[in-house]
């Protein structure tokens, strides 16, 4: 099991207290998204648990892809992965995020 951690730094729009989204399973090549709010000084910081080890570089990759789309700030995002391909992870953080989203207009 490897223990992943990356950090982004957001604009200064602020995403306040939401109530907390959870996507997905852990399952054989799948993962879940939790994403919750946290007062973090306008960064996001992505937690990641996968039973796939060595793939930092992939994960890294992915997920400036998804930062460079999403302007999120104040966040906590925890992915819990069973060895998800590259395009199923980006497929369920924008559905994660597509929810939370929804649920801070709502």
């Amino acid at each position: 099991m490897e223990h992943l951690q990356f950090e982004f730094q957001g604009s200064s729009q602020t995403h306040g207290p939401r109530e907390a989204v959870l996507v997905g399973v852990v399952s054989s090549g799948n993962l879940e998204v939790l994403i919750e709010h946290m007062d973090i000084k306008g960064r996001c910081s992505v937690e990641i648990r996968t039973s796939a080890n060595g793939y930092g570089d992939i994960w890294q990759a992915v997920l400036n892809d998804f930062a460079s789309r999403h302007d999120l700030s104040n966040l906590r995002i925890s992915i819990n992965d069973s060895g998800a391909t590259p395009a199923v992870v980006s497929l369920r953080l924008d559905q994660a995020i597509g929810e939370y989203m929804e649920c801070r207009d709502a």
